[in-house]
């Protein structure tokens, strides 16, 4: 479920502006990383959301294909000196589906977590196989 901070914070900086992709939350992955967060990184992961959502081309600094997968990005962020890493891929164009995130502690991003990443977007896909064909 999400939580009440998520909600205000979606209403108040995503509803204005006209929308080039949506959005979309899958399971819980997001939600548990999300919750652990302090408030000022919250804001800015709304922040970033609505930049991807509405901008037409989006910067690389917010938005960056993983080299040697198969359609799985990262939303960048950053709050302060902490940087947050925020898997997702394309469905149907315009959605973006959301998985999970962490808090990056090295240059370079652990393998570990492109691969719960690229697990997860096999679930996603598997389940989609499953729904569309019944």
């Amino acid at each position: 479920m999400l939580s009440d901070n998520f909600h205000y914070l979606c209403c108040r900086y995503m509803t204005k502006e006209h929308k080039i992709r949506h959005v979309f939350l899958y399971k819980d992955y997001f939600i548990n990383f999300y919750s652990r967060q302090r408030n000022k990184v919250k804001e800015k992961i709304i922040w970033t959301f609505r930049i991807i959502e509405t901008l037409q081309i989006v910067p690389i600094d917010y938005l960056k294909h993983i080299e040697g997968t198969s359609g799985l990005f990262e939303i960048r962020v950053q709050s302060g000196s902490d940087i947050y890493r925020i898997f997702c891929f394309f469905d149907a164009g315009n959605i973006i589906v959301i998985e999970n995130g962490f808090q990056k502690k090295s240059q370079k991003t652990p393998r570990q977590e492109i691969e719960t990443a690229l697990r997860i977007k096999k679930e996603y896909e598997q389940e989609k196989k499953e729904k569309d064909g019944k």
